[in-house]
């Protein structure tokens, strides 16, 4: 699949210039890196480091990372590794993307580290906010695998632990009461909750993370990849979403909220998967790492006996799911000191490594460390993988973009605006913004 190092973009250049590099080529790069770490897990070898990580004994580690089971299971082995004498801190928080910018700009940084994404990442690198890692790796990277390095302008930045994806889930016994095949396709999905609506069995049997803001946007991302569109013109930062594509995700994403709890705009992943849990829902698209806390030995067995993970759907008779790949990863801050930078590094190496906390927790992500044996809640992220699922764009005008699509969508959705209209107003809040920082 060629080294993933290749895959930067030039971020030190000034920010007015346009960025040049073409989603379609640079998403094609990413999926190839992305689809190989998954299904070679253990294949391309540890990287040739130096010392042991754990044991740190000195410095400050302070930590902010989303709030789900998963990277909870890290921080707790984090903490493991640094030791009882350091001064080990972690802020699990649904908001970290609004709250790392701030945090990491100040001098000191509020935080000595971030738990970062495909997505979260690029912000704070057009920033300059995170440290380069060459050297920490080539002191503490030994149990490292190369594939887990993540780098940009040929500097190591973040390390990644983990990758996710959304994929299908649906409760077996209703669906076989029912007599109703497992879907292949959104179209699938919506006759299937339609036919468990009108059963009388549940009011709102399906759920998705459509909580206005972040998680409303991503739905957007992912239907709108599925019908095959392309976020912006080729080799521009000017955006294409305003066309026969972006209304049929639209649409899509309506007919499914028709479907959802009428509170739909208040619930993300979490608030989902509290819906299952309590016999409202009966098919879900949500993250393969929600599996953490719903397939757990400590859970209702009833539930878990009952839950099946199945792939992705595609839409709108095409062959890409409609999802995005991501990984998780570490990565330090720039303005903090060489000790805690260190420290931080030591810790939360010590867990991205750490096969013996994969292999405990095997159904708590598809983890992408050394000797891990993937468990049967890897089957829906394998899948996106092998479907060809299009990895979400490292590319700082996404950002923007992303973050112009919620509060249109909900005016669209609680039919205030048509879907031209709305996207009509995606694209002219996008725009705004990306000439306010350089892009256009």
């Amino acid at each position: 699949y060629g080294d993933h190092r290749d895959l930067h973009y030039p971020l030190r250049r000034q920010r007015q210039m346009c960025i040049r590099d073409s989603f379609n080529t640079k998403g094609k790069n990413m999926k190839k890196f992305l689809i190989a770490i998954l299904f070679s897990f253990v294949s391309t070898g540890a990287y040739a480091g130096g010392h042991s990580p754990c044991g740190v004994t000195d410095g400050t580690i302070n930590v902010l990372a989303n709030e789900f089971t998963t990277l909870r299971i890290v921080m707790e082995e984090a903490e493991k590794c640094a030791g009882s004498s350091a001064d080990f801190s972690v802020t699990h928080s649904v908001d970290h993307q609004k709250l790392q910018g701030p945090a990491l700009e100040a001098n000191p940084a509020e935080f000595t580290a971030k738990i970062v994404t495909n997505g979260s990442i690029t912000p704070l690198m057009s920033k300059g906010l995170l440290r380069p890692l060459d050297d920490l790796v080539e002191k503490y990277g030994a149990n490292l695998n190369k594939s887990q390095l993540i780098t940009f302008d040929g500097n190591v930045y973040a390390v990644a632990f983990m990758a996710n994806a959304q994929h299908l889930w649906y409760r077996e016994s209703v669906f076989n009461e029912l007599g109703i095949a497992v879907p292949t396709t959104y179209e699938e999905v919506i006759a299937a909750a339609e036919k468990i609506k009108a059963s009388g069995k549940m009011d709102n049997p399906y759920g998705g993370a459509f909580k206005a803001g972040w998680n409303l946007s991503q739905e957007f991302v992912n239907m709108y990849l599925g019908h095959g569109g392309e976020f912006f013109k080729p080799g521009t930062a000017e955006p294409s979403i305003n066309n026969d594509h972006g209304i049929a995700a639209l649409n899509v994403i309506k007919k499914l909220t028709e479907l959802s709890n009428p509170d739909f705009l208040t619930q993300d992943t979490n608030a989902v998967k509290e819906e299952w849990e309590s016999g409202n829902v009966a098919i879900m698209h949500i993250w393969g790492s929600g599996a953490a806390s719903l397939l757990d030995d400590e859970g209702d067995q009833n539930i878990k006996a009952d839950t099946r993970l199945d792939p992705p759907p595609t839409v709108g008779g095409g062959s890409a799911a409609a999802t995005t790949l991501w990984w998780d990863g570490l990565a330090i801050a720039k303005n903090t000191s060489d000790e805690n930078a260190e420290a931080s590094f030591r810790a939360l190496v010590g867990a991205a490594s750490s096969t013996e906390m994969a292999n405990a927790n095997p159904n708590a992500a598809v983890w992408l460390i050394d000797g891990y044996t993937p468990g049967d809640a890897a089957v829906g992220v394998l899948a996106a993988a092998k479907m060809g699922a299009t990895p979400y764009p490292s590319i700082p005008q996404m950002g923007l973009l992303h973050g112009a699509m919620s509060d249109e969508m909900v005016e669209f959705l609680q039919g205030n605006e048509s879907a031209e209209k709305a996207l009509e107003d995606i694209e002219a809040a996008y725009i705004a913004k990306a000439k306010e920082q350089g892009f256009l």
